[in-house]
């Protein structure tokens, strides 16, 4: 029995549109990362809360939402599942006592060291085929998409 020769496939119209390209590349970065942050548990939205708790000491709740673009409500479980887990506690904020801040523990902290180790791993495998000029000139890229969202198009 002869086999069919498999004729390559004409371009799909998909190729030519970045929101088709970047929902795959997404696809795949994220389940890398998913798989490399697996034994914490941690999904991208709890590293990038970790992360700006880290980074930004006394962080309200508030702050934390409008920087992680997402709703105030979605971020009280992802800040619920840091405090249960003993990486984040809640404070007070002297100026106003119905507002609380978020502070990393020292086992958030060490949470926060070794996550972003794994996943500078992560991103140089799965981003292995750009150099560094070409990462940087994609994140800048990703950067004014985002910077249009805010209405800050300079």
């Amino acid at each position: 029995m002869k086999q069919k020769s498999k004729t390559p496939m004409p371009p799909s119209l998909l190729e030519s549109l970045v929101g088709y390209n970047l929902k795959r590349a997404y696809v795949i970065i994220e389940n890398d990362f998913r798989a490399t942050l697996s034994e914490f548990a941690m999904s991208p939205r709890v590293f990038s809360a970790l992360t700006l708790i880290a980074q930004v000491p006394n962080l309200t709740q508030s702050d934390l939402s409008r920087r992680l673009g997402i709703e105030r409500s979605g971020l009280v479980a992802i800040v619920d599942e840091l405090e249960g887990n003993g990486y984040v506690r809640r404070v007070p904020v002297p100026r106003d006592r119905r507002v609380q801040a978020l502070c990393p523990t020292p086992d958030g902290l060490t949470l926060y060291r070794e996550a972003v180790r794994l996943v500078r791993a992560h991103e140089d495998r799965v981003l292995t085929m750009l150099g560094t000029e070409e990462r940087a000139q994609l994140i800048g890229l990703l950067q004014k998409i985002r910077q249009c969202e805010q209405g800050d198009t300079a």
